[in-house]
């Protein structure tokens, strides 16, 4: 494993309901070649599914609801402050149905179709290619382009790259006369949508040879370049990623993973409603992606020893039952304190990987699933997972500080007989960019309070500049439309550096960043 956090296991406890206050110590260990955390792997992943796009992002121009050329107003400035580096449409499984035509030319003239993956609404393209460019461009997000294999055609697909990318010829000729005569850039393309499953229940060996025939076909345009990431493995598919690098190798740029926390996917529970055992187990889960993304970059390693070829983990986050009274295909839910426990740990782990891990993409930036934010109508609330990806901006770019750890830890029982998973009470990530140094924590327990000391005479800091801390008064709590700042961060100001020691005081089940300069 490279550049790792180390955990220094000292000790297991349990749910006994016995509060104290622990000590735990953090040593940096900056490396004089740091590892670069790719803005990317704080991606977002629009799908057409539920009201991600209609009434999420896009309402129309003339809609009641404030908007810009048809965009949600309080939508787009919520996301400006998230700085997005990448956005991931159309699907999702939406993407192997999608027909780009349908989506372009007059809006009154596309076809409609219905959305069989998820809940058969129908699905009227008035949000296309067109739409989701220019709000790419309106907010500086780099597209990701996920292509039709699964009910596409290589033409077609080849068309869609040609009619984004290229300056002159009939595909460029067409846009113009569709409003856009200047070609958008597109960097990531996908090639393919989850093709052991809903995007053509492939063998591994099949869509090798399908891989190989698309990307053939997705030209680069005058002066565009694309960066083609293959389909790649659900979870702990080990065999998926070794076929693909064997059969594909350097003809991919990227090769996704697929990974959600889900605790049972017959009930996978409410989102708002659960006890702390699930909660413990949850985190459990959620933290398991480590060993996950280890195995499949020791896969990648074997083939690919100078990390040519990147590990884009293009679909992640909690997935619960949808909330009472709404569509089961719209996969809407909630978003408590403890979805941004996950999404904390989770980003923490990626930090871990950034040499081969360069993107990810929590699922989904709006409505569905562990999104950044809900809107009811003319209403938009941010949920606590969309404060947690605000607070670590700042890592965007940032040279990793691999930290070692001096924590205790719980193990919870695992649906894999043969496995335990371990929670460490504390987490941490650090980097470092342009002189400042961001150390974000997280306090896993439910009842315990954390004293944290790490020494910064190696980190050339001397001072605190900002701090904040994400926490609420039980786990289970979250914002909803008549009480939208329930969860929110604060100023926190239990830091202080006395004797070139950094002294946190981190209270139980918070999520805590501090910037120092």
């Amino acid at each position: 494993m490279r550049n790792s956090l180390t955990i220094l296991c000292l000790l297991i406890f349990s749910l006994s309901g016995y509060s104290k206050t622990i000590q735990v110590e953090i040593k940096p260990m900056p490396s004089e070649n740091p590892v670069v955390v790719a803005p990317e792997i704080y991606g977002q992943f629009a799908e057409h599914l539920g009201r991600c796009i209609y009434g999420g992002i896009w309402v129309g121009e003339d809609s009641e609801i404030p908007n810009i050329n048809g965009y949600r107003s309080d939508v787009v400035e919520a996301f400006r402050d998230l700085k997005i580096p990448v956005l991931r449409w159309p699907g999702g499984c939406f993407a192997d149905e999608y027909h780009w035509r349908d989506g372009i030319g007059p809006r009154e003239k596309r076809p409609t179709m219905v959305n069989s993956n998820w809940g058969g609404t129908v699905e009227d393209n008035s949000f296309g290619t067109h739409e989701f460019f220019n709000f790419c461009e309106l907010l500086g997000i780099e597209p990701y382009l996920s292509a039709n294999v699964g009910s596409g055609t290589v033409e077609e697909m080849a068309k869609w790259v040609e009619y984004i990318t290229a300056v002159d010829g009939p595909m460029a000729k067409e846009r113009a006369a569709n409003g856009r005569k200047e070609p958008w850039k597109l960097k990531y393309l996908g090639i393919g949508n989850e093709s052991w499953g809903c995007g053509g229940n492939f063998t591994p060996e099949e869509y090798s040879n399908v891989y190989r025939r698309y990307q053939t076909f997705a030209r680069d345009f005058d002066g565009n370049r694309l960066y083609k990431i293959a389909s790649g493995a659900s979870d702990y598919d080990y065999n998926w990623t070794d076929v693909l690098m064997k059969n594909v190798g350097r003809r991919m740029n990227g090769l996704s993973l697929h990974y959600y926390t889900v605790w049972n996917w017959n009930d996978k529970g409410a989102a708002t409603n659960f006890t702390p055992e699930t909660y413990y187990y949850t985190l459990g889960k959620a933290l398991e992606v480590d060993s996950v993304i280890n195995r499949h970059v020791e896969i990648m390693d074997k083939y690919d020893p100078n990390n040519r070829i990147a590990l884009i983990l293009d679909e992640w986050g909690t997935w619960w039952n949808v909330e009472p009274g709404t569509n089961p295909g719209h996969l809407y839910q909630q978003n408590t304190m403890r979805d941004a426990m996950v999404a904390a740990l989770s980003l923490n782990t990626f930090h871990k990987y950034a040499e081969r891990l360069k993107m990810t993409n929590i699922a989904q930036v709006a409505n569905v699933l562990q999104s950044m934010v809900l809107t009811q109508d003319d209403k938009m609330v941010l949920t606590p997972t969309y404060h947690v990806f605000k607070m670590y901006v700042p890592h965007q770019g940032g040279n990793f500080i691999p930290l070692e750890i001096n924590s205790p830890f719980m193990t919870v029982a695992s649906e894999r007989k043969d496995f335990e998973r371990k929670i460490p009470m504390i987490s941490a990530t650090a980097t470092e960019k342009n002189g400042e140094v961001n150390i974000s924590l997280v306090n896993t327990s439910l009842e315990d309070n954390a004293t944290i000391t790490i020494p910064v005479k190696a980190l050339k800091v001397n001072k605190i500049r900002e701090s904040a801390i994400l926490t609420s008064e039980k786990i289970s709590d979250y914002n909803d439309f008549s009480n939208a700042d329930k969860v929110k961060p604060t100023q926190f100001k239990d830091a202080k550096i006395k004797d070139g020691k950094l002294e946190i005081s981190l209270p139980k089940a918070s999520i805590v960043n501090i910037s120092l300069v």
